[in-house]
């Protein structure tokens, strides 16, 4: 399916970037998990059937059970165009506009709702961001030597 493609695309990306910011573009991969796991949560609390329960669909309709609040397609892509975002702005670009059209094909397909598309790339793209606003705050001061400590120059005595 395309949407599938497009989150190889992702991970295409990530791999480019992980020559680039190894630790970063991990950390980055690890948003994106968090993401996910988010959205499994959501979708046993909100319980919606798929649109293509009651009407056809050009995709196969997933099994009952399989939620369709909110997408997991577009929370995917939503934490993978943010996290890319965060480490590289013109590949950044490209991932929005493959999670936009990652979300668009998810109701196209009939698969869900334009809330459930919408809900996800938000959810994905704030998850994202939460961890790596987190993580920032915790590698920060081990990356930076702790620079924002005082320092104090004493002559070399002889």
């Amino acid at each position: 399916m395309g949407t599938d493609a497009v989150l190889g695309v992702f991970a295409l990306m990530f791999a480019f970037l992980w020559f680039q910011f190894r630790l970063r573009a991990f950390l980055g991969g690890a948003g994106v998990v968090v993401a996910y796991a988010t959205s499994e949560v959501v979708k046993l609390v909100v319980q919606e059937e798929r649109p293509c329960r009651t009407r056809p669909s050009l995709a196969e309709c997933p099994e009952p059970g399989d939620w369709s609040f909110p997408s997991n397609h577009s929370v995917i892509a939503g934490a993978s165009a943010m996290a890319i975002w965060a480490l590289h702005r013109t590949l950044g670009w490209v991932a929005a506009v493959c999670a936009l059209a990652a979300a668009a094909s998810r109701v196209v397909v009939g698969v869900h709702y334009v809330h459930d598309v919408l809900a996800g790339l938000a959810l994905g793209a704030l998850v994202s961001w939460g961890v790596a606003v987190l993580v920032k705050k915790k590698l920060q001061p081990k990356q930076l030597g702790n620079a924002d400590a005082p320092t104090v120059v004493m002559s070399r005595l002889r």
